[in-house]
């Protein structure tokens, strides 16, 4: 028999899991998200991601303020669902909440617990130079990421991935992830595996401070950077060339050969000199512009040799 769920998320990386699992047939009687907040030039309220979707598709959308609350249980529990599916919500869920469905509330985490727990798992795992990441479905507990482990699927990350890349494909497996520990639940065979308590690490929220990018780093830890934090919030530098200075962020990059002054430009190709090596600049963005290739860029503003990134 299909389980009846309560699925609970947020931005688009929620919604491919929302979608395979009414594919496969299970019965979603509610959909929790955030509230809509405004956006855009007008500023007009912006639903989320998920919120567009399930009223696609006639799901119920709930968008409450807390879920502390009596009144807020009440609603949780009048669903009478046999599982939640957490992915990428937005909001710590009390113990109350996680007591409330019958088989327990199961979380899609988007790296390979317990390394980067927390916020931003996706970016901290490029700009820390991992070589893979994944996504975990567990059993939520009161804590931060803490739950015990359902199952794993994991994925290499190169140095030409973004996070948006890296987004994309987690979000992807991880729907079919959770369709399968969902098919595991129904069969009563989910098998549960506690967290290790080694290696733990916490993936704390990207401030924009981070953003600058330090072009006296070897030349890979200044990608991973740049790629960590593209397309958002962006890596940036200024430009200086011929006394004026133009900030502009850097989206996509190549290590390339080459060496000099740090944050030098080596040649007509954008090729910029880092601590140790260097990078080659593919795509960027300037400030209120659309992203374009670094050979666009060349055509309208001409960067030669000697040319600096501060």
């Amino acid at each position: 028999m299909p389980l009846r769920l309560i699925f609970m998320g947020t931005p688009e990386f929620s919604v491919p899991t929302l979608l395979e699992l009414v594919a496969h047939g299970h019965e979603i009687v509610a959909v929790y998200t955030r509230a809509p907040k405004p956006g855009g030039r007008g500023m007009k309220l912006q639903a989320t991601p998920v919120e567009i979707e399930a009223r696609r598709l006639g799901i119920p959308v709930l968008t409450p303020k807390t879920l502390k609350t009596p009144e807020a249980l009440e609603e949780f529990r009048a669903h009478d669902a046999d599982a939640a599916v957490v992915v990428a919500y937005g909001m710590i869920l009390p113990q109350a909440i996680l007591d409330a469905p019958k088989l327990g509330c199961f979380n899609l985490h988007a790296s390979l617990l317990p390394r980067w727990r927390g916020a931003a798992p996706i970016n901290r795992a490029i700009i820390a130079g991992d070589a893979e990441s994944g996504v975990m479905v567990m059993k939520m507990d009161v804590g931060l990421d803490t739950g015990d482990i359902a199952m794993a699927e994991r994925l290499p990350i190169t140095d030409a991935m973004t996070a948006s890349d890296l987004h994309d494909r987690l979000a992807r497996l991880g729907a079919d992830l959770m369709v399968r520990a969902m098919a595991a639940l129904e069969r009563g065979a989910l098998q549960l595996v506690k967290q290790s308590e080694q290696g733990v690490t916490y993936a704390a929220k990207i401030e924009k401070a981070e953003a600058r990018i330090d072009w006296s780093k070897p030349g890979r830890d200044v990608l991973r950077h740049i790629h960590g934090l593209s397309p958002f919030p962006g890596a940036w530098s200024e430009i200086v060339d011929g006394g004026e200075a133009a900030r502009v962020k850097i989206l996509r990059c190549e290590l390339a050969k080459g060496s000099g002054e740090s944050g030098r430009v080596l040649d007509d190709q954008l090729t910029i000199a880092c601590g140790e090596g260097a990078i080659r600049i593919i795509e960027l963005q300037r400030a209120g512009k659309a992203p374009m290739k670094a050979t666009e860029f060349l055509r309208g503003a001409p960067l030669k040799a000697g040319a600096k990134f501060s």
